[in-house]
């Protein structure tokens, strides 16, 4: 596993914290859009742009939305773009499958601070990359993420492979996680690992916490294995590519 790092400690408030990283060439296979495709690389975390308290409400709107189903294994998601829930072994379109009784789950004010949230952290990203927020777009897959110690049943619930994020989803150009638990009070194991030759560079969520990244390989991922209690967090995820822009969910 190679030497540990803590990036940022549950303990820690943090205003900002920004690392910068050299670019990999992920970005020379893709259409390069000036302003925003990253010629500056790295990672931040920033625990000043969204309170405990929004996150607290944030997070009720995931527990409410994947109380209506859930993976058999240890990670469910929920996606209010495309409706896109965890149910047993399978996903389910939320929309279709609840139909009006959606209406009884979320509420206009829950879109509300969804949309302010990520926007909030849009412009914090454009602000650390030095890029016009303006030129960023919404991708998909943006969604909540609900870990806890359950063995996994299939390969969606296997989330603690290391991964790339513009390998895996080709769109993404900037990542961010903003978590909604606490680790070590609300769940154990379940940290954030940048994996870099030579050593590992850990993120310990709390509640609030936005932590961001350009998505090419300079970014190799994983997630810990949860090893017990739940952890909660939502990837809002931008493009430079207009053709690959999303809207804010509606209810």
């Amino acid at each position: 596993d190679g030497v540990t790092e803590v990036l940022a400690s549950r303990s820690q408030s943090l205003r900002d914290k920004f690392v910068e990283v050299p670019c990999s060439e992920d970005y020379d296979s893709h259409r390069r859009f000036e302003g925003c495709t990253p010629r500056k690389c790295g990672r931040g975390v920033t625990d000043a742009i969204i309170t405990r308290e929004e996150a607290e409400r944030i997070r009720r709107i995931a527990e409410r939305g994947l109380s209506l189903g859930g993976s058999d294994g240890g990670a469910s998601i929920l996606d209010l773009h495309s409706g896109a829930l965890s149910l047993g072994k399978h996903f389910v379109n939320l929309y279709r499958y609840f139909g009006d009784k959606i209406q009884d789950i979320f509420t206009e004010e829950d879109f509300a601070l969804y949309r302010d949230v990520r926007q909030r952290v849009q412009q914090r990203i454009a602000q650390a990359f030095g890029i016009r927020s303006a030129a960023m777009y919404l991708t998909k897959p943006t969604f909540f993420s609900r870990i806890n110690n359950t063995e996994a049943k299939t390969t969606h619930d296997e989330y603690w492979h290391p991964h790339v994020d513009k390998v895996t989803y080709g769109s993404f150009d900037y990542t961010s996680l903003l978590y909604l638990s606490d680790y070590t009070e609300d769940f154990g194991g379940g940290r954030f690992v940048f994996m870099d030759a030579g050593s590992n560079k850990t993120i310990e969520p709390r509640a609030g916490r936005v932590s961001f990244f350009t998505s090419g390989s300079e970014n190799l991922h994983r997630v810990e294995k949860v090893h017990w209690g739940t952890r909660y967090a939502i990837t809002i995820s931008f493009t430079c590519n207009p053709d690959h822009g999303i809207g804010d969910p509606v209810l």
